[in-house]
């Protein structure tokens, strides 16, 4: 395999310089015994309904892939090397140590390799954004599957589509019969469909998050089943601009502000998800001027990432005595913030306490 032509570090040197704590506080499991400790990690990686960002972040770690090379070998990686859905029907139940499985449910074909990297993985991660949250594809469940194909094949203007055809499970030609998976009505979070391990948030992961997760699977020191491998603190821990009393006019989005200042963006007007969003990023968007989306799901301990959000903004948004304003002025104060829905719920939709819009029947 590609990746075992990376091995050129001795084994103890690299499991000195990967393993380092995942976070202060964590619970430890058993280890591994004298007799399997020097046996190779079985690993797996899954791109399901995401944009191939987290596929990406596994080469961000830079040279540990290394590392990671000398200790693990990967059994299932198709959107880096020619594997099949047969090599992992063929195997034992439990077989591969660990699968990182990135990208939310919206296929039966997605949904189908889920429960089987379920049943053959021993510790499943749900890697990055989509696959904890159901991320940026699951802003979809705003709408429905026809309503989708409308606009994608029917009702686009750069679409030539007369017939009004749209994708279909099966179809015969004079070649054979062709069949496509099921497109789903909503999308899930892997969670949703598969019972999860663990949780690896982030747009995507941050190499330190997954080189930190790493370690601990290999020393046998992951937390209790179901945590987040993520710091217990939010994106305005980690964020360098001080903190101070904040009250607020106006809503304003980035280009309408002619000068970023040195302090919290939401002083300035801009929304910020920092107050809401689970830290681990060491604030970098903020850090560039650009404010905090919300890729890190919810703060810990929080149900909704988008109500905690809007509960942040009404407490600082100058409305005092909005008993006594019109519906016209309160009309214009909301109008203020542009798709809240994609700014309150950009990543963490479908696991909101709302998950999507009523279906008609």
């Amino acid at each position: 395999m590609l990746i075992n032509i990376l091995f050129i570090i001795k084994k103890e040197d690299i499991k000195r310089k990967i393993l380092f704590p995942i976070q202060k506080r964590r619970l430890s499991v058993v280890k591994k015994t004298p007799s399997t400790s020097d046996k190779k990690l079985k690993i797996a990686f899954y791109w399901a309904a995401s944009c191939g960002g987290c596929e990406i972040a596994v080469l961000d770690i830079d040279e540990k892939i290394l590392d990671v090379a000398a200790i693990a070998d990967i059994l299932f990686w198709p959107v880096a090397m020619d594997f099949k859905y047969k090599d992992v029907e063929a195997m034992n139940d439990n077989h591969i140590d660990v699968c990182f499985f990135n990208g939310a449910i919206r296929t039966e074909e997605q949904e189908h390799i889920a429960k089987l990297l379920r049943k053959k993985s021993k510790i499943l991660v749900a890697f990055g954004a989509c696959a904890v949250h159901g991320g940026i594809p699951g802003l979809a469940n705003i709408s429905n599957k026809k309503e989708i194909f409308d606009v994608v094949y029917i009702d686009n203007p750069s679409t030539t589509n007369p017939d009004r055809k749209t994708p279909k499970t099966y179809v015969k030609v004079k070649e054979g019969n062709i069949t496509l998976p099921a497109f789903y009505d909503t999308v899930k979070s892997l969670d949703q469909t598969v019972d999860v391990d663990y949780y690896l948030p982030g747009c995507p992961p941050m190499p330190d998050l997954i080189m930190n997760a790493v370690g601990a699977i290999v020393e046998g020191k992951l937390p209790e089943k179901g945590s987040v491998l993520a710091p217990q603190k939010s994106v305005c821990d980690e964020c360098r601009f001080e903190k101070t009393e904040k009250k607020i006019k106006k809503i304003k989005r980035v280009y309408e502000i002619d000068k970023i200042e040195d302090k919290c963006l939401l002083e300035q007007g801009i929304i910020c998800l920092g107050p809401a969003t689970r830290g681990g990023c060491d604030a970098r968007c903020i850090d560039a001027n650009m404010p905090c989306t919300g890729c890190g799901g919810p703060t810990p301990n929080s149900l909704d990432q988008g109500a905690k959000m809007m509960s942040s903004l009404a407490s600082i948004l100058g409305v005092e005595g909005e008993e006594k304003m019109s519906d016209e002025e309160v009309e214009k104060l909301l109008a203020d913030i542009v798709d809240p829905i994609g700014t309150f719920y950009k990543y963490t939709l479908p696991t909101s306490i709302i998950k999507r819009k009523v279906n008609k029947k």
